[in-house]
């Protein structure tokens, strides 16, 4: 199903094995992940969730560090798409 700005929604199942995917071991970065998915769950795109996908890529505590803002993300190393999403979980 398309968004507003026209990119493919996450249906349940990828919506439900992305929320997997997202489970850390940190309890710090599980807080930033559980309210950005309350407030952002129900509108997110293929493209969003590939962003979220590759910041799961990080360690637990790179991933703090961005979160946190201790560390900014790397041009190299992150997609827009994943800045956008960091955005978000900041957010």
């Amino acid at each position: 199903m398309p968004s507003e700005s026209g990119q493919i929604l996450l249906d349940e199942r990828a919506l439900s094995k992305l929320r997997w995917r997202c489970r850390r071991g940190l309890l710090e970065n599980d807080l930033f992940i559980e309210r950005f998915f309350a407030r952002h769950e129900s509108g997110l795109t293929a493209e969003q969730a590939q962003g979220l996908t590759e910041l799961m890529d990080l360690s637990d505590n790179d991933l703090l560090d961005l979160l946190l803002g201790r560390t900014a993300p790397s041009d190299s190393a992150q997609s827009a798409s994943a800045k956008d999403v960091l955005a978000m979980l900041r957010g």
